[in-house]
This record gives C-alpha cells, structure tokens and sequence, in this order.
C-alpha cells in the first residue's frame, strides 16, 4: 500500500504546482528582457524620500533659483532613463517633501545622481534611500504622460 500512496501524492504535489503556476499568453519576453524583469515581471529600484532639510533658506530669489534647478536635474534625469517617478507629497507630519524613484543598480549611482541636484547640494532637503522592488514596466509610463499633460515645466 506505501508503494502506491507515495507515487500519488508526488503525482498529485507535481499537478497542483504546475497549474498554480501556469504561463502568461501575453507575455512578451524581447519586451521583458529590456526592461531587465524577473520572471514575475519585477525588477530592483531605489526609492528616494525627499524630506525637509536642515538649511531653511529664506532668500526667495535664492530658492526660486536652487528650485528651478531641481526641477532641471529631475528633467535631465528622466530624459537619460534613470528616473521612472518624481512628485511631491501632500503636507504630512514627518516632513516628507516628495519622492524619486530611480532606475539604477548600485547606491553608488543613486549617490552620484543626487550629487547633481541644488536642494540636496544645499540641504534644503535631504534624502532617505531604500532599495525598493516594483513593476520592471514601471518606466514605460513615462510614454503616456507627455500625452495628458497640458504644460511643461
């Protein structure tokens, strides 16, 4: 009687595996492979928290000017693929300010990227990095948001 109980369960372990885990008919491997997805169709991102900084800049024309150049780092940084999403946070009560999520590999890049933008150079706001796990698809929204924005920045 063991001899056969053991081969059904392992017949039966084997069958319910495989249909639990079946193939997506719409997969598009060449498009995945681009995106550098897993086989779930994720992949490794580094999430940025922008938050308040230490330096209270009070000189309007000065914060005018280290704005106007974050607003150009985060344009440069979308236009060379490294950025996926950039916005700003709703008043909150830990004095986060927004958020980046970039498209890069190493912390060493994430350091080098931020390097290049005048609130953080200034410490008008400082950043919190994590690593973050999300959809590999993420950046390919980018395509459809210059097509419902009415103005530029």
């Amino acid at each position: 009687m063991k001899h056969i109980i053991l081969p059904l369960l392992l017949i039966c372990g084997s069958y319910f595996h495989s249909s639990a885990q079946s193939e997506n008919p719409k997969y598009d491997k060449a498009l995945a492979d681009s995106l550098g997805a897993d086989k779930y169709g994720m992949k490794m991102y580094f999430l940025v928290i922008l938050k308040t900084g230490s330096n209270a800049v009070t000189d309007k024309e000065k914060l005018g000017e280290l704005f106007t150049g974050h607003m150009a780092n985060i344009n440069k940084l979308v236009k060379d693929g490294k950025m996926v999403i950039a916005g700003p946070l709703g008043k909150n009560d830990k004095q986060y300010r927004g958020i980046f999520v970039l498209n890069v590999k190493t912390r060493e890049e994430v350091d080098a990227l931020l390097e290049g933008d005048p609130v953080l150079k200034e410490k008008v706001m400082e950043a919190e990095i994590y690593p973050w796990y999300g959809s590999a698809a993420l950046p390919k929204y980018l395509e459809y948001h210059e097509k419902v924005e009415q103005t530029k920045h």
